[in-house]
């Protein structure tokens, strides 16, 4: 399953708005990426009816809106795969890959990319 473009919303709109170090800090990118982890999840559900289908992470891509001094992303991607660890065990693991870009949509300072490996 392969979800693109998750992003720290609650309902229609963006929960998080600004750039790491600039408008937010380190913690706020932290939350920020938590919460599109979390709607990762929520559309992995909706999609596949259960968690319980996903058998690996495959792959976590996150893109990290900064100030172009911000060599913290990696402190930013761990809130969406620390998420992704405590639902799906450390034994799960995906490779990770962090940028960091001048902007996202809406705004918003994290977007997350995620390959799921399911049960047929």
């Amino acid at each position: 399953l392969f979800l693109t473009g998750m992003l720290p919303t609650e309902g229609r709109g963006a929960k998080f708005i600004g750039r790491v170090g600039a408008e937010l800090d380190v913690e706020a990118g932290h939350k920020a990426a938590h919460l599109a982890a979390l709607n990762v999840l929520a559309v992995a559900r909706q999609h596949l009816g259960s968690l319980d289908k996903v058998t690996r992470i495959v792959q976590l891509g996150v893109s990290i809106a900064t100030s172009g001094d911000v060599r913290d992303q990696p402190k930013v991607a761990d809130g969406a795969s620390g998420l992704l660890q405590d639902v799906f065990g450390k034994d799960k693991n995906p490779c990770r890959l962090v940028y960091g870009v001048a902007s996202l949509p809406l705004g918003t300072p994290v977007e997350l990319e995620v390959i799921l490996e399911v049960q047929p």
